[in-house]
């Protein structure tokens, strides 16, 4: 089976979205064919997603993680379960268990990555020790403040670098996580 990879896009203070969970400034970062090549080539490892789903648990223009491109299984978290939903070719499955999710995704994936998407959703399988590696991509931006992608980590997680790359667009940082023990 594939590995479990956090894989997001932060600010230099940490910040994987501003106060009001906006994300534009992503977009505002010069780069160039470089920055580009290296996303693709990770995205390109991903074949399955988990996430967190939206209040409402449909899929709005705009909440299709990597914005639709991906056409593979997405496994959203949610405290209220539900039938999966096709949309342009992505089915999109609401679980309330998360490490069942993880697995799910696993073997949707076969032998590429999942890929967490969001703060909470990373944080907990941190906790729960089932990430394998961390991708990050660090956008030359302060925001002062904003939603904190490892905030509230309840215990230190050792990492050792694999690549860091750096080019117009930020620097990409590619971590293994040391499981304890």
């Amino acid at each position: 089976m594939g590995k479990v990879l956090i894989h997001a896009t932060v600010t230099v203070d940490g910040f994987m979205a501003d106060s009001d969970g906006g994300v534009d400034w992503m977009f505002d970062a010069e780069s160039v064919e470089a920055d580009t090549a290296l996303v693709n080539r990770v995205v390109r490892e991903i074949g399955a997603v988990v996430g967190g789903a939206n209040k409402t648990q449909t899929i709005e223009p705009g909440e299709e993680p990597y914005g639709g491109m991906l056409k593979v299984p997405v496994f959203l978290m949610t405290h209220s379960p539900r039938g999966p939903i096709e949309k342009d070719g992505t089915t999109y499955a609401f679980l309330d268990d998360l490490p069942q999710a993880v697995e799910q995704a696993r073997t949707a994936a076969g032998e590429k990555a999942v890929a967490l998407l969001g703060g909470s959703i990373s944080r907990q399988c941190l906790e729960l020790g089932i990430v394998d590696e961390i991708q990050l991509h660090v956008v030359p931006i302060l925001l002062g403040r904003g939603i904190s992608l490892f905030s509230g980590l309840e215990r230190p997680v050792n990492l050792e670098r694999l690549e860091t790359e750096a080019f117009a667009g930020g620097i990409h940082l590619r971590f293994r996580v040391l499981q304890p023990g």
